[in-house]
């Protein structure tokens, strides 16, 4: 298939580009201006110049598209540089989606959040819930992941504690670390949107992704410091301070974390992921093993 690739140039989107690339697939990524540099093995995409906040450059950029893979997102706003979640998340997939409409194309695979369902606790869920909502209704062939925490080369957060492992010995914990959380290795993400243009199984269904079990976010930095060879001291900061803290200091990119981010964090991210594994034939790889493929 002749593919269009949204948030090409992201941390996921690398590695669904090259998996799709890998699997046969022609690849079209949708690129702002100046960010071509970003992608992987530019010489075997083509590349569409475009915005999705920007609906009039994405009929050009779907013309003879068989399939699109909405990857763009964001996990915290800053709304003076007109980040928002509602614009990012929302508006965004409204534009996507009616030009996807409009060029017929044959699937849709859509990029959203575990606890993106009625009731979330966040913003965040919220306006990834609501865009489910507009890819259900659109009357596209569609598939929906719902990922749990990724990991791998290059991610925002494993790659942070390790950093703070070697160089410290010490991770500062959220409250008492017992929360739960289910990461996947992001490269099994990207095999999931890849089978997924082929697989008739997957058509009209939304996956909850995550690694094969649960774990509390204390044996996460555990298992993170084992797979490196080191010891580690986590240490515990209470919640209602660092949440204040996040409060006055979330409008500043180097502050690591906002209010919504430690809510998310401690009402747990897990799932029963058996349903993605068993549809793509894929086969879990544990929290340490994963790890290991890319941090020995």
């Amino acid at each position: 298939m002749r593919v269009l690739v949204t948030g090409g140039t992201g941390f996921v989107g690398r590695q669904v580009v090259a998996e799709l690339l890998r699997q046969g697939h022609e690849v079209r990524c949708l690129v702002r201006p100046g960010a071509e540099d970003k992608l992987p093995s530019r010489e075997l995409l083509e590349i569409a110049p475009g915005d999705v906040t920007q609906p009039d450059t994405l009929p050009p950029a779907l013309e003879g598209c068989h399939a699109v893979v909405h990857l763009v997102g964001i996990i915290r706003e800053f709304p003076r540089r007109g980040i928002t979640l509602q614009k990012l998340h929302l508006e965004a997939t409204a534009n996507v989606v009616a030009a996807a409409r409009a060029a017929e194309v044959q699937r849709y695979l859509h990029m959203s959040a575990l606890e993106a369902r009625p009731a979330p606790v966040a913003e965040y869920h919220r306006t990834k819930q609501q865009a489910e909502e507009l890819v259900m209704a659109s009357g596209l062939t569609y598939t929906i992941f719902r990922p749990s925490i990724i990991y791998g080369p290059e991610d925002a957060f494993t790659n942070m504690f390790r950093a703070q492992i070697d160089k410290l010995r010490i991770v500062p914990v959220i409250g008492h670390g017992r929360y739960l959380l289910q990461p996947v290795p992001v490269w099994q993400v990207a095999q999931g949107f890849a089978l997924a243009l082929n697989n008739h199984l997957s058509a009209n269904r939304c996956y909850d992704v995550g690694g094969p079990d649960p774990i509390s976010f204390n044996d996460l930095i555990d298992t993170l410091a084992a797979v490196l060879g080191k010891k580690v001291v986590k240490v515990h900061l209470p919640v209602w301070p660092l949440r204040l803290l996040a409060g006055l200091l979330q409008g500043f990119a180097w502050f690591p974390v906002t209010p919504d981010q430690i809510t998310m964090l401690l009402a747990g991210n897990t799932c029963d992921p058996s349903p993605f594994f068993q549809d793509f034939s894929l086969r879990p790889i544990s929290l340490s093993q994963g790890l290991s493929q890319y941090l020995i």
